[in-house]
Parts: C-alpha cells; sequence; structure tokens
C-alpha cells in the first residue's frame, strides 16, 4: 500500500517576483498618464470657469447698462474658491479701476481681459496662464488664437 503525502501547493518566490515586476511596469506606464489626465482635468475646469466669468460680466453689463457699473470683487480671487489650500489659479481681471464714488474695483471698458496664473509650488505651477478676453481671443502661455489654443 503506497500512501501519498498531501501536497501543497503555492506560490514559488520566482512567479512571486515575476508578479510584482509585471505590476510594476504597468504602474511605471499608467502613473504619468494618470498625472496628464489629472493636469488636463484642472486646466479645462478653468477654462470653463473663466467661460463662466465672461457670461457672468456680459449679463451684469446687460443689466447695469455700462461696464463701469462692473465690480470685478466677485470675479478675482483663487479657483476652485473651495478652500485656501486647494487653489491652484489666481484670478485676475483688467482693466479696472476703483470707483471713487463707491471705492469699489469697476471695470473700465468692454476691452477686459481674464487671467488665470497657475500658483507656484502648486500641481498647475509648470501648465502656463491661460487668459481669454472679450473678444474671445484665448491664450495658454504663448500660443493664442480663437480656436483651440486652450486645448494644446
Amino acid at each position: 500500500m503506497v500512501v501519498k503525502k498531501n501536497m501543497v501547493r503555492g506560490f514559488t518566490l520566482i512567479e512571486l517576483m515575476i508578479v510584482v515586476a509585471i505590476i510594476g511596469v504597468l504602474a511605471a506606464i499608467a502613473y504619468p498618464s494618470y498625472q496628464r489626465y489629472v493636469i488636463k482635468t484642472k486646466r479645462t475646469d478653468m477654462m470653463a470657469e473663466m467661460q463662466n466669468i465672461a457670461s457672468q460680466i456680459e449679463s451684469r453689463k446687460l443689466v447695469q447698462g455700462r461696464y463701469r457699473q462692473v465690480e470685478v470683487a466677485d470675479f478675482k480671487g483663487n479657483f476652485p474658491r473651495t478652500g485656501t489650500n486647494d487653489a491652484i489659479y489666481a484670478i485676475t481681471l483688467s482693466p479696472t479701476a476703483v470707483d471713487s464714488s463707491d471705492g469699489k474695483e469697476k471695470l473700465t471698458s468692454g476691452n477686459w481681459e481674464i487671467r488665470a496664473t497657475p500658483i507656484a509650488a502648486k500641481q498647475m505651477a509648470n501648465d502656463g496662464t491661460l487668459t481669454l478676453n472679450a473678444q474671445g481671443f484665448k491664450c495658454r502661455g504663448s500660443a493664442c488664437g480663437m480656436g483651440q489654443e486652450w486645448n494644446n
């Protein structure tokens, strides 16, 4: 009578190391792609916010009758607005002047420009400044035009 011993089945160390190496290679390929995707998504969110600000400026101009009545305090600041530590862009609006009658900063003309500057030491710091003006002219870094310049 032959007695069979229970054979323990499992992974060898070599097999385990091969699996770890494969996972490492996949992670090394996937992580940079994920980072590019996150940066592009945040840039797209800022572009949408700039378009929203432009729409609000024009709406207020229509309601109030002229650009000199549009206060810029509601539009300037950081984006996203949900917390000071989370901000990745600083938004400015120009040309502006302080109205002597009420001391509030207001637009001076219909030739306004919205500028979103990446905040230093944040994820978007090397992505370049975004601009949008009243005529719909868009710039991202040095690439400017009326087409897909923001998407490059």
